[in-house]
């Protein structure tokens, strides 16, 4: 079942995705040759609480962090350690949070100093496709026309697109329907409808698309050691398009109350 949130709730789901923006305008400044992601982790955990907020990934499913930073050839799910990140590295950055039980979830990749001008066209072109699915994420149109706008990005330009691990709803969990892949073909799934909030996040490889979980559970890397990107954002579904959330332009998406529908 999939939830149209009401102003009330997007409000909610609006102050929880502020919280993670702002943790992670923090964490990016911290960003440098020599800090370990663990030291990042904990910046992150700090502002997170600062804020009166909950760090939505620990404990989830025994995760055992606040956020998943992952390094080079990791796509999504890297555990901070000790791990310095050092010039030339790329990272992504995944973080969430908790506010009056409603959840926020976002990512940037991040460059570590100086970065190859492959690694930074990969970045570049990962973060216009993710802009290219929340263009296509509007009343009326399908789940999957999103997934079709950002793979036909990641053709265009070359990359292997990463079909393991896809967005999802956002609302009071973590995770809700509708999954949300970051492939087509277009016109299929669920229709997307005023009052729906998912989170978009496309994945690129800059050589093939496929994918292996190290042996801590959780990590995953790509399975050629090609570096990869990774960006995301939570929106609202409203009658002219999909708004970020977090970012203030927040407005009644037409759903006076909650309400369940058939996926």
């Amino acid at each position: 079942m999939i939830t149209l949130r009401s102003a009330a709730e997007l409000d909610k789901l609006e102050r929880a995705s502020r919280v993670v923006l702002e943790t992670l305008d923090v964490v990016a400044a911290a960003v440098a040759p020599g800090i370990t992601t663990e030291e990042l982790d904990r910046i992150a955990e700090e502002e997170i609480r600062r804020q009166g907020a909950w760090p939505a990934f620990v404990g989830y499913r025994g995760y055992p962090k606040t956020l998943c930073t992952s390094v080079n050839d990791e796509v999504v799910h890297g555990i901070p350690g000790r791990r310095s990140l050092k010039e030339g590295d790329i990272i992504g950055i995944d973080c969430g949070a908790v506010v009056e039980g409603y959840y926020g979830d976002a990512a940037p990749t991040l460059a570590v100093g100086l970065i190859a001008s492959d690694h930074a066209r990969l970045l570049t072109v990962t973060r216009q496709a993710l802009e290219g699915g929340i263009a296509a994420a509007r009343p009326g149109a399908r789940v999957s026309d999103i997934g079709a706008a950002i793979e036909l990005h990641a053709i265009r330009n070359g990359y292997g697109v990463v079909r393991d691990f896809v967005g999802h709803g956002v609302g009071t969990a973590l995770h809700e329907e509708p999954q949300v892949p970051n492939y087509g073909p277009g016109g299929r799934g669920v229709q997307l409808k005023a009052g729906m909030v998912i989170a978009i996040e496309p994945m690129f490889n800059l050589g093939r698309a496929e994918v292996s979980v190290d042996a801590d559970g959780w990590t995953v890397r790509t399975r050629d050691a090609s570096p990869s990107a990774h960006f995301e954002h939570t929106v609202a579904i409203q009658a002219e398009g999909a708004v970020i959330l977090g970012m203030g332009r927040m407005r009644a998406a037409g759903a006076e109350r909650s309400a369940a529908v058939s996926a």
